[in-house]
């Protein structure tokens, strides 16, 4: 065994109790409990979140700011830029626009077209895109305008106005301008913007000038038939004529588009809604545009030879009443009415009134057979003086006393005459004045031919107990009362007609944007005088025109049997109210034994040469109803003329 003394084996010392939790030990220097030691588990370290209060105060900041910035713009918006923003906004919107329709074309009877519409172009703009704020300077609507207005044939001074105004974003520069006029201002506007591209500084003052597809309205044959035809206004309506007068069935219905616009333009993807226009319906005349053509042509000449005030020619078909022509000189181009002279506007054969002289003695003469008073031999002596009231009577030549039978009266158009036959109408005086007046009314005096032309006068016949010591005798023979040239015409229609007069009709029909043909209205008929009758004063009238002794031999027209009468009448002076000068006519129809063709004409005021209705009236008449008569084919009868005697041996 070792000498060491082996290891002394420590012996685990007796547990100590454990005391209560919180309890000391007893006594002063008591030292406190320790705390039990407590593993730490194994893994990844926990982390510890901070205090979440900072962060709720950051985003409540932010929120604050953000809320702050919306007020600030909101005010910014509504009160400061309000202006600026409304007309940002009008620049982009809706907008509705009219769609015009088509105006109906006006044909001749044959479907010549006498009036017709083009396309052109409304020249517009948007007054918002002319101002400072759109432009940067102050005068574009100026410059703009001086630009414009060679182009539009405008003064540049009403188009700036025009441009300068205020609450629209559309204004109309100019209507119905042709495709050529719309080309040069497009150009023009192209080559501003092209040229603002490359230069900052430089401004595009067409920039809102637009154009909007419309319709002219052209006249083919110039001053032809102007006076039936009428004219458009600038607002594309009637302003005369068979225009004015069938304005609504021309004009049709205008249709209307609704559509999104920025800037001035369309915007093709936002959509639109449209009302489509309906086309006006076309209108068929009656007239013949060759015919009118001739009687337009001699008138003119005539006129314009006896350097008169105006004339008038009227063709109608004598037995449906429809008129083939109606032609007045002097005329205008409804093309430029700004070259034309504002008296020679409108339709004169209907729109004056004078007294028609000896021509309207064929109604004198009427009234005399067909009341059974005289026959076409009864005998006349004619006088060179008449003492009939407080006047003393006379024919337009001194004569010896004259030994006339009735269709002589007519023949040689004594005033003196006319005046003994009307007087054995009644037993007395007022008596045949009142029988007068009744065969004037029937003829169609004192009233509207039917044709309901804008401005047509109905002329003046007072009721006979109102005609004057002088009126009682000068009517008789066409003075001291009043028509127009279709009243005229249409007496002697009456008369070629049978005896039964028929209501002269300028329109044959209206054809609408379905192709339909409607056609007018029959015209009213009338029986005025037998049938007789007529026949007896279509050969007196041939006595007129046949005879040597008659006062219309340069009417004839070799071939044909043709009937007449001259007049040569005191003209009342429009300007004056007083006699002035005469109005000259010649009225008539052919076939005289089997008529077709009534031909009217007067010429107001002849101040060269002869003023005598035979004399430069008769040639316009012959001319005219020669050309009627080879235009319609109509043939000569071939059967003698009556040959009435004209005098008589005392």
């Amino acid at each position: 065994m070792s000498d060491r003394e082996p290891p002394r084996r420590r012996v685990p010392a007796p547990a100590r109790p454990v005391r209560p939790s919180g309890r000391r030990r007893p006594g002063p220097a008591a030292r406190p409990a320790r705390r039990p030691v407590v593993p730490r588990p194994q893994g990844p370290r926990a982390i510890r979140l901070g205090s979440p209060r900072p962060r709720l105060r950051l985003v409540s900041l932010a929120l604050a700011l953000v809320l702050i910035a919306f007020v600030v713009r909101l005010l910014q918006v509504q009160a400061v830029d309000a202006s600026e923003y409304t007309a940002k906004a009008e620049q982009n919107r809706y907008l509705s626009r009219t769609l015009a329709a088509e105006r109906g074309g006006i044909t001749d009877r044959d479907g010549v077209e006498l009036a017709i519409s083009v396309d052109a172009n409304d020249i517009t703009a948007d007054p918002t895109m002319f101002t400072r704020k759109a432009t940067k300077i102050d005068d574009a609507p100026e410059q703009a305008a001086a630009l414009l207005g060679p182009i539009l044939g405008t003064e540049s001074d009403a188009l700036a106005k025009r441009l300068r105004t205020k609450g629209t974003q559309y204004v109309v520069l100019a209507r119905r301008q042709t495709p050529q006029v719309w080309t040069q201002i497009k150009d023009l506007k192209s080559t501003l913007a092209d040229k603002a591209q490359k230069d900052k500084t430089a401004v595009n003052v067409l920039a809102g000038v637009f154009q909007e597809p419309s319709s002219k309205r052209v006249y083919p044959n110039g001053d032809l038939a102007a006076g039936i035809l009428g004219w458009v206004n600038a607002d594309g309506k009637g302003g005369g004529g068979v225009e004015q007068q069938l304005n609504k069935e021309l004009s049709g219905k205008d249709g209307e588009i609704r559509y999104a616009q920025s800037g001035g333009r369309q915007v093709p993807t936002a959509g639109s809604t449209e009302k489509p226009a309906v086309a006006g319906s076309e209108v068929e005349l009656t007239i013949d545009r060759d015919i009118q053509w001739a009687a337009q042509n001699a008138i003119t000449e005539q006129v314009e030879e006896s350097k008169a005030d105006r004339g008038y020619v009227i063709v109608q078909d004598n037995k449906t009443g429809e008129i083939l022509a109606m032609a007045n000189s002097p005329g205008f181009d409804p093309n430029d009415l700004s070259q034309a002279d504002a008296n020679a506007l409108g339709n004169a054969a209907l729109q004056d009134a004078y007294e028609p002289g000896s021509t309207a003695k064929v109604m004198s003469m009427a009234a005399v057979l067909e009341e059974g008073a005289a026959t076409p031999a009864t005998h006349v002596t004619v006088p060179n003086r008449l003492h009939r009231g407080d006047r003393l009577f006379r024919d337009d030549i001194d004569h010896p006393t004259w030994y006339l039978t009735l269709n002589g009266v007519l023949a040689k158009s004594s005033n003196i005459g006319t005046i003994l036959a009307t007087g054995q109408l009644g037993k007395t005086q007022p008596q045949a004045n009142q029988v007068l007046y009744s065969y004037l009314r029937k003829f169609g005096l004192g009233g509207y031919t039917g044709l309901g032309f804008p401005g047509e006068t109905k002329g003046i016949l007072a009721p006979a107990s109102q005609w004057s010591t002088s009126q009682q005798y000068t009517i008789p023979f066409g003075q001291g009362m009043s028509l127009n040239a279709m009243q005229a015409a249409s007496v002697y229609s009456t008369i070629a007609n049978g005896g039964v007069r028929v209501e002269p009709t300028l329109v044959r029909g209206t054809k609408g944007p379905d192709g339909r043909f409607t056609p007018a209205a029959k015209p009213e008929k009338t029986r005025v005088v037998s049938e007789k009758t007529a026949k007896t004063l279509a050969q007196m009238l041939e006595s007129v025109v046949d005879d040597e002794e008659g006062t219309g031999t340069k009417a004839r027209i070799p071939g044909y049997r043709v009937a007449g009468k001259t007049g040569t009448a005191n003209r009342v002076d429009p300007a004056t109210g007083r006699y002035k000068g005469y109005t000259s006519s010649f009225a008539g129809f052919a076939p005289a034994d089997n008529p077709r063709v009534t031909v009217y004409c007067a010429i107001q005021n002849a101040t060269k040469g002869s003023y005598f209705g035979g004399q430069i009236c008769g040639p316009v008449y012959k001319e005219v109803l020669e050309f009627a008569l080879k235009t319609l084919q109509v043939p000569p009868t071939g059967a003698a003329a009556a040959r009435l005697p004209v005098t008589f041996t005392p």
